[in-house]
């Protein structure tokens, strides 16, 4: 408990009227999530009892987690409680990727990796994942495809640093779902992502991949991928043949 009075004389030590308390809340939830103290997956305690630690409203509680869920930092469980969000199938296709066939059907294709490796940064990926000059990266490529078709190119550039072994031996055994193995195997939760999109032609090695003729339109996805305090993890540019599918978005 004296972890929690320390944090709540912190909180209440704010500047009165500067930051709305519920905002405060939702920091110093984050704070505890970011630093470790509750893992993906694991149940937080109730408003209640977050209630009586931080001397606050129940109600002030209820709106900092509300905000939480809403940005799926937070999961509410019927009958069960509040638990930090973890990647799943569900999570990946409806929070991360946006790819929908023709009448709006998103579904999450499968994954069939060109190669892993490490390298040094070219100046995108050291800009984009704010790295220094000449720092290794580990270098993913693989062929995304829907129902049995190679629809996507994808280009994954991760830190090496934080990365254990990953990339060390070109090996190439890797999972469909990336975010639930950085979770799982590495302990990195992506909470978030910024993207650009653009128009590209296909290069002649795409096109074969991709069975299309050179030059063909491509959607480019360049996305980076955040952790919860917004440090970049992942570097995607994803080339997506779009004669079946399209890039659909909900804005709110």
């Amino acid at each position: 408990m004296g972890h929690g009075r320390e944090e709540n004389h912190l909180l209440l030590s704010t500047v009165k009227g500067s930051i709305p308390l519920y905002m405060q809340i939702k920091e110093l939830l984050v704070a505890r999530i970011s630093g470790g103290l509750w893992s993906p997956g694991d149940i937080i305690p109730s408003e209640m009892q977050l209630s009586r630690e931080l001397g606050v409203s129940q109600g002030t509680v209820r709106k900092a987690i509300t905000e939480l869920v809403d940005k799926n930092v937070l999961k509410r469980k019927q009958g069960r409680g509040t638990f930090v969000a973890n990647h799943d199938s569900q999570r990946a296709l409806f929070h991360f990727f946006h790819i929908a066939d023709n009448h709006g059907h998103k579904l999450l294709p499968d994954s069939t990796t060109l190669s892993c490796r490490r390298k040094t940064a070219s100046r995108l990926e050291a800009t984009r994942l704010q790295l220094a000059a000449g720092t290794t990266v580990v270098h993913i490529r693989r062929v995304r495809t829907f129902k049995g078709q190679p629809t996507m190119l994808e280009t994954v550039t991760l830190p090496a640093k934080i990365f254990g072994s990953l990339g060390k031996n070109k090996a190439c055994d890797l999972p469909n779902m990336l975010y639930e193995m950085y979770e799982k195997q590495f302990s990195i939760t992506i909470h978030s992502a910024e993207e650009l999109l653009r128009a590209v032609a296909a290069s002649k090695r795409e096109a074969a991949l991709l069975n299309l003729s050179p030059g063909a339109p491509l959607l480019e996805i360049e996305r980076v991928a955040l952790t919860l305090n917004r440090t970049p993890i992942e570097l995607r540019i994803s080339r997506c043949n779009t004669d079946r599918y399209h890039y659909q978005n909900t804005l709110f």
